[in-house]
């Protein structure tokens, strides 16, 4: 299954951004939906994490400023990202799991998006 992960790009401390991660395939059913960030230097960490039945987690440094949500008709996950800052500017990861609505035998999936940049200056 492939990704498409889009909404990155460059704001100022303070602003906010929308990061998108869509599914391009014939899609069952997406149980976890997570967006990760590699920043330059630094290994890479869960930013936020949702299942299939709207339980969702996130890392301790975004609580508070990022929401994620998801649009099962649009097999797609989103990354709502408020009040930013310089720590956040990394490269955003979004990975997706669920199974593929394929016959006669529906397959699991496990999918990575390309990563989409999120530059936060100061």
């Amino acid at each position: 299954v492939q990704l498409q992960a889009s909404g990155g790009g460059s704001v100022q401390a303070g602003g906010s951004l929308r990061l998108s991660c869509a599914a391009s395939q014939n899609i069952l059913i997406i149980h976890l939906g997570a967006w990760h960030r590699r920043a330059p230097g630094k290994q890479r960490e869960l930013v936020a994490s949702t299942t299939h039945t709207a339980i969702t987690n996130y890392g301790d440094s975004v609580k508070g400023r990022f929401t994620i949500s998801r649009d099962a008709a649009k097999n797609t996950v989103y990354l709502e990202m408020n009040n930013l800052k310089p720590d956040d500017t990394a490269v955003y990861l979004c990975n997706l799991q669920g199974w593929e609505n394929t016959q006669p035998i529906r397959r699991p999936f496990n999918s990575w998006g390309q990563g989409t940049l999120v530059t936060v200056s100061s």
